[in-house]
């Protein structure tokens, strides 16, 4: 075990600014952390985290094949329930090591390819000028409820193949999918998240029926009528209902809750910096790079999870077969020796775009690019048609949603001024 640290990530103080903990943990003699509070070893340094990466026969992705205990009693609860009501989770992309994970990802590939991204650049631009328009002429918003949750969960219905009124029951799906694993639900709401999931299974279950018949244009038409192999010489098959609901549930909160976070956390940056926004309007070319740093300086995901599939050593520390790994993306992201004044944000950083926020290898982030354009149109039409950009409260705290594991704003109440009450189509590609 390492030394001990007057910290805890479920407290409120720590968790609502977790990164004095993290430059704590990176200035260690030996900076591999285990953190009594996630029952982990905490990967803090920038070169560690890319070696796990490089080394999933060491650092493996299933957890479940590997034995992590990782878990806890509101995880658990909820994990039960849908195992008896609905379908019992299985291991597809983000539990999986090559070359298992190599065949699922190859479903959705070119789903999220650079490519067809960049030819979404119009429709994204006209999902952000409609968000926009519902709110201008009242001069205030709810930043995170009117644009940065309805956004890309629009985006990610229309690729799904949902109706657009069901943005927010996806939201609320998304979010009882990820809240028994960010330990702060108790055993109550554990179950309603539960049954909450359960529900989001038989809507899908349904449509993947309706398009195993009328197939459409969209990913789950696609899904329903994949087939994969499970040996390269072997017969092609059909997903089951199991691989089919954990990959849309990994579609459904990948493809919006990481986007609504970092959207919200960029606008915190400027607003803590206003002096930015009219920078960035006189030169737009700088929005990029402010789009990288911020996913850099307030990287959405503060870590994932590994499993150690034998006794190993990193950064010095012995771990044990068997022990669960927080891979600290958010650490990793703020490490000196990567990052030069790393505490600093730095729209005009030289290296910003080496930032590990979606991942890196085998399991980067699939919807990174996707990611990207939303937030670049979303930065790019925002500061077009909006002026003095200011929040309600002078003293807004910027209180995060409470989870060990994501870094989102749970509220942003602005005032505003029109600058441009037309719509603002620039066709910018962020590639």
């Amino acid at each position: 075990m390492s030394e001990s640290l007057e910290f805890n990530l479920l407290e409120d103080e720590t968790r609502e600014c977790p990164f004095k903990y993290f430059e704590a943990i990176r200035h260690l003699d030996k900076p591999v952390y285990f953190m009594p509070e996630l029952g982990a070893y905490y990967v803090s340094r920038y070169e560690d985290v890319r070696y796990i990466k490089k080394h999933p026969e060491i650092f493996s992705n299933d957890i479940y094949k590997h034995g992590s205990q990782r878990g806890g009693t509101s995880r658990n609860i909820a994990e039960e329930f849908k195992n008896e009501n609905g379908w019992a989770r299985v291991s597809t992309l983000q539990r999986t090591d090559p070359p298992v994970h190599t065949k699922y990802r190859g479903l959705i590939n070119d789903a999220f390819s650079v490519a067809r991204i960049r030819n979404m650049t119009n429709y994204i631009e006209t999902v952000v000028n409609d968000l926009i328009d519902k709110f201008i002429e009242e001069g205030k918003c709810d930043f995170m409820w009117d644009f940065s949750v309805p956004l890309p969960c629009t985006v990610i219905a229309d690729q799904l193949g949902v109706p657009r009124e069901k943005i927010w029951q996806l939201k609320q799906w998304s979010d009882a999918m990820l809240a028994p694993g960010g330990g702060f639900t108790d055993e109550a709401q554990a179950l309603e998240c539960a049954k909450q999931v359960v529900e989001a299974q038989q809507f899908f279950a349904e449509v993947l029926g309706e398009r195993k018949h009328e197939p459409k244009d969209d990913i789950i038409s696609d899904l329903a009528h994949a087939k994969l192999k499970d040996d390269p010489d072997g017969p092609e098959r059909e997903l089951d209902m199991f691989e089919l609901q954990d990959l849309l549930d990994q579609l459904l909160t990948g493809g919006n809750e990481t986007t609504t976070n970092a959207i919200g956390s960029g606008l915190m940056l400027l607003l803590q910096r206003p002096e930015l926004m009219d920078r960035m309007r006189s030169d737009q070319k700088l929005i990029r790079n402010f789009i990288e740093e911020s996913l850099r300086y307030e990287t959405p995901v503060l870590h994932l999870w590994r499993v150690a599939a034998e006794d190993t050593e990193l950064g010095g520390i012995p771990i044990p077969k068997g022990s669960s790994i927080a891979v600290g993306y958010a650490s990793a992201n703020r490490d000196e020796a990567v990052f030069d004044d790393s505490e600093t944000f730095d729209i005009e950083r030289k290296k910003a775009g080496a930032h590990l926020a979606f991942g890196s290898g085998p399991h980067h982030c699939p919807g990174a690019a996707l990611a990207r354009q939303e937030m670049y149109s979303a930065f790019t039409i925002f500061l077009h048609r909006l002026d003095n950009i200011r929040t309600v409260d002078r003293n807004e705290p910027f209180k995060h949603v409470p989870s060990s594991f994501l870094r989102g704003l749970s509220n942003l109440h602005l005032d505003f001024d029109v600058r441009q009450r037309d719509r603002y189509f620039p066709n910018a590609s962020v590639y």
